[in-house]
């Protein structure tokens, strides 16, 4: 079938290893000191090898392969018995945030200087964030446009409390995140989805993946999608 898979430049591949790591599927191995893509079926197309690679030797292709198996990875996953120990760059490790704040806590008027971040789980950037994490479950979901925080000052109190914040902006990134997201919501509970966006058209991008990707994991959960204008205002 023709699908999206990686392609692994063996030229600038340093043999370091970081992408067979932050590979979770188990499709990429370690051959004469290079990274190779050892099994097709194997790989699921959505990336997470890439942000790990620190030479740019991983990029994105269309071409005939065979169709992901999920089966088969889950079977690999069972055998191994333990996941495998995280090597890829630090700035994209998954991990929870603790905070103490509800959603009863009294609502200040407006933000006060010093105002504690509300952000619950890192990394942010779509491109960089697993398709599974214990954070996942049970999360109230936040996608939101990386510009968003910098219009609307009071961002951390009114979105981000109490979500899990995914940030991008599908014109700087130049993909689409329709499939990462869709994967996050097929493999996760997630129990709503906020979508928040500039009014400036690229920014309808980000609104589209996340519809297409609610379609595609074919989850039934409450969503809605917030539009700020430039000078920080909610639009609708």
């Amino acid at each position: 079938m023709l699908r999206k898979i990686i392609h692994i430049d063996e030229g600038k591949c340093n043999g370091c290893g970081a992408c067979a790591s932050a590979c979770h599927e188990g499709a990429i191995g370690m051959v004469d000191g290079k990274a190779r893509l050892l099994r097709e079926h194997y790989c699921d197309g959505l990336g997470d090898c890439l942000p790990a690679c620190p030479t740019g030797a991983i990029t994105f292709e269309e071409r005939e392969a065979p169709a992901y198996d999920a089966a088969a990875v889950a079977a690999s996953r069972a055998a191994q018995d333990r996941p495998a120990p995280f090597a890829g760059c630090p700035g994209s490790r998954a991990r929870a945030i603790a905070r103490a704040e509800t959603e009863t806590e009294e609502r200040p008027a407006a933000p006060a200087a010093g105002t504690p971040s509300r952000l619950r789980q890192w990394p942010v950037q779509i491109k960089l964030m697993p398709v599974k994490a214990p954070y996942y479950d049970g999360a109230d979901l936040l996608i939101a446009a990386d510009c968003a925080a910098y219009a609307y000052g009071a961002f951390h109190r009114d979105f981000i409390k109490n979500r899990i914040t995914l940030i991008g902006c599908p014109k700087l990134d130049g993909v689409d995140y329709a499939d990462k997201l869709t994967e996050i919501l097929r493999s996760n509970d997630i129990r709503s989805l906020t979508v928040v966006r500039m009014e400036v058209p690229c920014c309808g991008g980000l609104e589209l993946a996340a519809k297409t990707a609610l379609q595609r994991s074919g989850r039934f959960i409450p969503w809605q999608v917030v539009t700020l204008s430039a000078d920080g205002r909610v639009l609708e």
